[in-house]
């Protein structure tokens, strides 16, 4: 067992320690007094489940004696046959359970709990499932169970790597029923009331002297346990027995009640604020606090000492029949009851086969004479392939008449007594196991598929106490896994989980924050992950039956690909999901490309609960928003647009302003003083009756008329005055 999240006990004192060995020797003592007699009885089930023509275990040794198989003498013995039926029966209910494996269901159990946090427990349950090959564990478990009535699950802790102490939860696997001694007072059939539980190993001494180089010698052991008879069954002469050893340990408490249904243990610091905060307890109780302990001992010392995590002791009990009839604990399997029908069946071969064997040849009859000069062909006529046989023809009347062939008799054939008890002890078989033809696969009188499977179940039903046992048990290891969980993820740290369909994610773990779940969102409330509490809330377990995963996923294939093959048009709106569930490379990606070209109506979820219908409303809102704020941009854009071609055009009226301003410097030398007032003027009264300022001027050819003394015409125009106020003639005078 690897060490525990928790720290290994304090020092005990040597009569303490003393003390403690002295109740786990007696607690021992009384476990195998309490099973030595179902086991010795569980052990010939095992046997008899295993025998084989080769072992002849099926046969009981004083019959072998008589019939001189054993040992050897083949002189004069008598056939005893070994055809082992019972492996099918076993099997058929083994096997129905690996196709449909029960599986452990987290469910909140308190206002506390959260259903998110349920299923981050379900994919972490997985993942230890995963990581421990946990369906080896349950299959044998299973298989010892229904063979011989009891097999046993256990859970561990194992550190992830050598250069760390964060650790993993593990479901280990108990090959040997026969090592777990658990308390034989319990009444859960699970054992989880259990007060103690012993699971045993045999070491060499080299390796036990490897393992615990600091532990007392051998020799020393053995003379300190002359005398002492509990010690007898620790210590043999090539290996020494190490047990693992659970136990409750009970500390008294008193619980104290304060208002708002607070409570907590007198003492701890809990206790000692709300002392601080509402004074004397309500009310108070004793209360037993149990706390398990772990040990490995040689029967003589504590080799290894630790405390485990857990409420429960971590051994799991998977039982197939079981009574208590006198204050005897018995349990069986499937092989009890019939083991005395195979052993039947074996007997009513042997004597077919040996009838048969021991019958004489059927001879050839014939009449007197006809032999004469052929004796050696007819007398080795059983042994040697002769082409042709010849006979002398006997003529015996007078009539001359010729005497029929020689013709061999009739072969002996099996007594039908013995056949039909061959066949009685057949269908005995099937009545002690409760499984019959229909049940093995045999061809019965129904043709329809619903019949099958009815006439199937009611075979199942007889044997579904097994399956439901084998439940029980999961059941309890779930609880326990969720239990053991926030205890040692009991750090800030990313977890690993496994859904449904295989598929791996990660979840953050931090046991400080209050609330069970945490959702980090980013500005614009979009959530981008999820941190997870696991201590916060009480959950509980329920177990379901079914096929698993990928059954359940090829079932649904084919019900989907009927209902396509008779309405083609559902692929319009279920072609993505029909493509998703295929197993093949690819499937996946065609899927999600195939989701694209169906109408998004369809694909729009259903969800009409107040937070959905809240959480549309808004992102309504905020679309009708950013429609407004995208409207008002476009807006200030255009006007930002507006203002740029103004400037562009008051740019070039500027320029068209100066270039006319020079051509008018370019001719004043050759014009009178009157004449260029003139000129002005005119120019200054068109601009006003147009306000036009720049078009008003006049151009060149306008400037060279006007030399001649003829009147100015008013230029054409050329667009808008770059100024509201028309320029002074002053100004223009001094510009001249």
């Amino acid at each position: 067992m690897a060490a525990n999240d928790v720290k290994a006990a304090g020092k005990v004192s040597e009569a303490d320690d003393h003390d403690r060995l002295a109740t786990m020797r007696s607690r021992f003592t009384m476990a195998l007094s309490a099973y030595s007699e179902s086991r010795e009885d569980e052990l010939d089930d095992l046997r008899f489940m295993a025998g084989s023509p080769d072992n002849q275990w099926q046969w009981p040794a004083d019959v072998l004696a008589t019939r001189g198989s054993v040992q050897g003498q083949t002189i004069n013995a008598r056939p005893c046959l070994t055809i082992n039926k019972l492996p099918q029966h076993v099997r058929q209910v083994t096997n129905e359970q690996r196709q449909n494996r029960p599986t452990g269901k987290v469910i909140p159990a308190d206002d506390k709990a959260d259903v998110a946090v349920a299923e981050i427990f379900d994919g972490m349950v997985r993942h230890i499932e995963y990581i421990s090959d946990a369906d080896v564990a349950y299959d044998t478990a299973c298989d010892n169970q229904v063979t011989y009535g009891e097999g046993y699950i256990r859970i561990l802790t194992e550190y992830c790597r050598e250069d760390s102490f964060d650790q993993d939860l593990k479901i280990g696997r108990v090959r040997n029923a026969f090592s777990v001694y658990m308390d034989p007072t319990i009444q859960d059939p699970c054992g989880s009331d259990a007060k103690w539980c012993f699971l045993t190993e045999d070491l060499t001494r080299d390796e036990y002297e490897r393992m615990f180089p600091d532990a007392s010698p051998i020799s020393s052991m053995m003379s300190q346990g002359v005398g002492d008879q509990s010690l007898s069954q620790w210590l043999t002469e090539d290996t020494v027995r190490i047990a693992e050893y659970f136990y409750y340990e009970h500390k008294s408490a008193t619980l104290n009640l304060y208002p708002d249904n607070v409570t907590a243990i007198d003492g701890t610091p809990q206790d000692k604020q709300l002392k601080a905060m509402f004074g004397k307890p309500l009310r108070t109780r004793i209360v037993d606090r149990k706390q398990v302990k772990w040990l490995k001992t040689n029967g003589f010392e504590v080799l290894e000492e630790q405390t485990w995590a857990g409420k429960w002791i971590p051994v799991i009990r998977v039982v197939g029949n079981e009574w208590e009839v006198d204050g005897q604990l018995y349990v069986s399997g499937l092989v009890r009851n019939a083991k005395d029908a195979q052993r039947m069946y074996n007997y009513w071969v042997s004597q077919e086969a040996e009838m048969l064997a021991l019958a004489p040849k059927a001879p050839f009859i014939g009449y007197g004479g006809q032999f004469e000069g052929y004796e050696n062909q007819w007398k080795t006529a059983n042994t040697t392939n002769w082409p042709y046989l010849e006979v002398n023809p006997d003529v015996t009347d007078g009539a001359g008449s010729v005497l029929p062939l020689p013709q061999r008799a009739a072969p002996p054939l099996a007594q039908t007594g013995l056949i039909q008890a061959k066949m009685g002890a057949s269908d005995d078989i099937k009545a002690t196991t409760g499984q019959y033809d229909s049940s093995l696969g045999a061809q019965s009188n129904e043709r329809s598929g619903k019949a099958i499977l009815a006439r199937e179940k009611q075979g199942d039903t007889g044997t579904y106490h097994y399956v439901d046992n084998l439940s029980r048990a999961i059941r309890h290891v779930t609880r326990q896994l969720v239990d053991m969980i926030p205890k040692i993820y009991d750090t800030e740290r990313v977890a690993r989980i496994v859904g449904l369909d295989g598929e791996v994610g990660m979840v953050k773990i931090n046991p400080q924050q209050p609330e069970p779940v945490k959702s980090i969102v980013d500005q614009m409330g979009v959530v981008m992950e999820k941190v997870y509490n696991l201590s916060v809330g009480v959950y509980d377990v329920c177990v379901t039956t079914g096929p698993g995963y990928m059954t359940k996923r090829q079932e649904a294939l084919d019900a989907m690909s009927m209902l396509l093959q008779s309405n083609p048009e559902l692929w319009k709106v279920a072609g993505d999901l029909f493509i998703k569930n295929m197993d093949w490379p690819g499937a996946q990606e065609m899927a999600k490309r195939f989701a694209k070209i169906i109408d998004p109506k369809v694909m729009e979820g259903d969800d009409q609960s107040p937070e959905m219908q809240m959480a549309k409303q808004q992102i309504e809102a905020m679309t009708q928003h950013m429609q407004q704020m995208e409207g008002m941009l476009k807006r200030v854009q255009q006007s930002m647009e507006a203002q740029q071609l103004d400037i562009k055009r008051f740019d070039s009226e500027v320029k068209a302003y100066d270039a006319e301003t020079k051509r008018i410097s370019a001719v004043q030398a050759s014009m009178s003083e009157e004449q260029i007032h003139d000129i002005v003027m005119g120019t200054i009264h068109a601009a006003i009756d147009t306000g036009d300022l720049v078009s008003g001027m006049p151009n060149r050819s306008q400037l060279e008329q006007n030399e001649f003394g003829e009147a100015p015409e008013a230029p054409p125009q050329m667009g808008q005055p770059p100024m509201e106020q028309p320029p002074q003639p002053e100004m223009m005078g001094q510009g001249q």
